[in-house]
């Protein structure tokens, strides 16, 4: 797809076609624009999934990790008739 450089103030503005904004997932974030070699690179400015690590690391230890994962280890796989639940 090709698209053109707008005037916008002082400034100039890249109308970036809808099908891209969604194929590439940028609608509503922050970007972040990079000089390449022979281009510029659009990106968001926040990678997908960025801080879902320490997030998870930070879940597991304010809660008690260890009795979760008892509650299922011990979870009856069958109820009395020998069928799956």
């Amino acid at each position: 797809m090709m698209t053109q450089l707008i005037r916008i103030g002082n400034s100039q503005g890249l109308r970036i076609p809808k099908p891209l904004i969604e194929q590439a997932d940028l609608a509503n974030k922050e970007l972040f624009l990079e000089v390449v070699a022979g281009g510029l690179l659009i990106r968001p400015a926040h990678p997908a999934r960025s801080g879902w690590a320490d997030q998870i690391q930070t879940t597991l230890q304010t809660q008690d990790a260890e009795a979760l994962d008892h509650e299922w280890l011990d979870a009856p796989l069958h109820d009395e008739d020998g069928l799956w639940e």
